[in-house]
């Protein structure tokens, strides 16, 4: 098996399993991956059997993978969808580069996944879904659980659809509603092998199917079908343990990327005493922050469906000058149209998040696949001088904190600030220690309450800067006697009239500037156990799991390497420079074309190397083990 820390498993001959004698294995990590087509449930499937490892203690970290149509030609490969699920006893940083099991409901499935199942690992395969047509369907000019195509493979041949439908023949379901059940006698079936709780997946059924009792029984019913073949067949001779990790203290609990970012925003406006305002228009993968947001309306949240990007970005500004936080969320293409009123966001300096969970582009691109391929265009996407703050999360459960610190400078600043996360964060699971609330330093926010101006007259000067931040004052509207102007055209410093005047233009436009480079930032912590390594790499926003796993595979082949990840892009850190010129090579992983690459080439001269994938899915360890190992052995010779 590989894993993020190579080890291998130690077998108990002395532990039954419940009903019959069975070896027991006691692993310290495996990677499961159910697939399946698009109307099997797989992610439902994945789902169930992350929430149960997550319950039992176990670290995790999950990849789904699923069709951009909202229901693909069945049986077809491109309808394949499947959900992969790493659990470990120790820390883990990735959904792991391959499956050490491969559950496959259909013969697409198999297709679209073998090749990534090592030889020795185990198959297990709904045998009623390999006719001739969907055989036929996929390519296949014979049956491959005949032709001795998968001798590498430890396979269990389990008629799931058939089983099913007899578990529930007493049920007066239709065969068709039956069948539909069999995602569960798999889960029960994975449940059993490895020693996973069922309380919580029964649970969950009766309260996901409350309005239909006898639905919810019958996933029930399969459920439990699959856990008493696992016990009662002679197919599976072994079954397996992993024992709860040993983590920090605290409570936990099982979180998804926009779930933790929408979290997040929540504890800000609770942090800085706002209300907060989303303005959205759906779009994958963004769509789930807007649907999580909109079940805290008790903690003076307002979601606003708007009819496009271009409207739920006006009306998160329009909240902002009122006096909310105002958040939008979106995704590349929509991010695009977003970006004039993010310039007048620049413009009228006030407070804005901006949420970019970045997926496959150009274009309408890959709406399911993950990309980090919007850094230059949050950059620099915008007309004229107009920058802003840019924060990226590394993980899951970094949104929240992400989330957290993106408000915080928006509303210190007051800038709008771009938070970049992507479809592998965002979709992805693993468990969150969550906070105490004295954990969370309040946010604090002034509003201007009465005139400032410092010629004694009386008037409210918009643009009047604290001496600190460069951040002018916000004033709610309709305080007496702080009507001002602000808008898209230049404003003259300190009174905020319109002004065409150059020397003022060129004045306000440096402000601005200055403003986000002044912006306080923690310096940039190196990984770099023995300080005498010769490669840096650097990395940002979810490669952060898979450079971290490569970076621990190469130290445990004796080779010195050192890891530095970027959470603030924009400003970069200050001691960053130094950083780089510490290191005889810096590397820079990414998926695009090199993108943080070209930028740091550009501010500190030094000649990264940039290494790039833009598949649609996120690095593996192994690929970048042997990308790192090369550069050090390069760099020795």
């Amino acid at each position: 098996m590989t894993a993020d820390v190579g080890s291998s498993p130690t077998v108990s001959h002395g532990t039954p399993a419940p009903g019959r004698s069975a070896e027991v294995r006691k692993l310290d990590r495996v990677v499961i991956r159910f697939a399946g087509d698009s109307g099997d449930g797989m992610q439902l499937t994945g789902d169930r059997f992350t929430s149960e490892a997550a319950a039992f203690g176990n670290d995790l970290a999950t990849l789904p993978n699923f069709p951009a149509e909202i229901r693909a030609p069945q049986g077809t490969l491109p309808g394949v969808s499947s959900f992969q699920l790493h659990f470990a006893d120790y820390d883990i940083l990735t959904p792991g580069d391959r499956p050490d099991v491969l559950v496959a409901m259909n013969p697409a499935a198999l297709k679209a996944n073998l090749g990534d199942l090592p030889p020795g690992g185990t198959l297990i395969v709904n045998t009623d879904e390999f006719t001739k047509r969907n055989l036929a369907k996929v390519g296949y000019d014979g049956d491959p659980l005949e032709d001795g195509s998968l001798e590498a493979y430890t396979v269990h041949r389990v008629a799931m659809a058939t089983l099913t439908k007899g578990a529930l023949e007493e049920t007066g379901l239709t065969k068709k509603d039956a069948e539909r059940a069999k995602n569960m006698f798999a889960l029960g079936l994975l449940s059993w092998m490895y020693h996973r709780p069922t309380e919580g997946t029964e649970r969950f059924l009766r309260e996901k199917f409350a309005k239909k009792p006898d639905i919810a029984e019958a996933n029930i019913l399969a459920f439990r079908a699959g856990w008493n073949f696992g016990e009662t067949t002679e197919s599976f001779a072994v079954t397996y343990e992993v024992a709860p990790a040993a983590l920090p203290t605290g409570t936990y609990r099982q979180i998804t990327g926009n779930t933790a970012l929408a979290y997040g925003i929540v504890a800000a406006g609770q942090l800085a005493s706002l209300p907060v305002f989303l303005g959205s228009y759906p779009i994958t993968p963004a769509s789930d922050v807007l649907h999580e947001l909109a079940r805290h309306k008790n903690f003076g949240v307002t979601t606003f469906q708007a009819e496009d990007e271009i409207a739920g970005v006006g009306a998160a500004l329009g909240a902002s000058f009122g006096g909310a936080l105002g958040v939008t969320t979106t995704s590349g293409p929509g991010l695009a149209l977003k970006s004039e009123t993010i310039g007048l966001a620049v413009m009228t300096e006030l407070p804005l998040l901006v949420c970019d969970i970045q997926r496959g582009g150009p274009s309408t691109g890959l709406p399911t696949k993950t990309e980090q391929a919007d850094l230059l265009q949050a950059m620099f996407g915008r007309n004229g001088e107009a920058p802003l703050p840019i924060i990226a999360p590394c993980s899951p459960a970094d949104c929240f904190d992400a989330a957290v610190e993106a408000a915080r400078i928006a509303l210190t600043y007051r800038t709008p600030v771009l938070l970049l996360s992507d479809g592998y964060i965002a979709n992805g699971s693993e468990p969150w220690l969550v906070p105490t609330v004295d954990e969370l330093p309040p946010i604090e926010v002034g509003f201007a309450t009465e005139p400032n101006a410092p010629d004694g007259s009386g008037e409210f000067w918009p643009y009047l800067r604290d001496p600190e931040t460069l951040a002018r004052p916000w004033a709610v509207p309709g305080t007496p006697g702080l009507e001002h102007r602000i808008g898209g055209l230049e404003k003259a410093e300190g009174k905020g009239n319109i002004s065409y005047d150059p020397d003022n233009h060129d004045r306000m436009v440096r402000i601005r500037q200055a403003k986000v480079d002044g912006v306080a930032v923690p310096d940039v912590e190196v990984d770099d156990p023995t300080g005498d390594a010769d490669l840096l790499v650097v990395g940002w926003g979810s490669t952060y799991g898979p450079i971290g796993a490569a970076c621990r595979r190469v130290r445990r082949l004796g080779m010195t390497i050192a890891h530095a990840h970027l959470r603030h892009l924009n400003p970069l850190p200050g001691n960053l420079g130094d950083v780089l010129r510490r290191y005889r090579r810096v590397v820079v992983p990414e998926m695009n074309l090199g993108q943080l690459a070209m930028l740091l080439r550009a501010r500190y001269l030094v000649d990264a190397i940039s290494h790039t994938k833009v598949a649609g899915l996120p690095f593996k360890a192994e690929e970048l083990q042997g990308v790192f190992t090369e550069i050090i052995k390069g760099v020795a010779a």
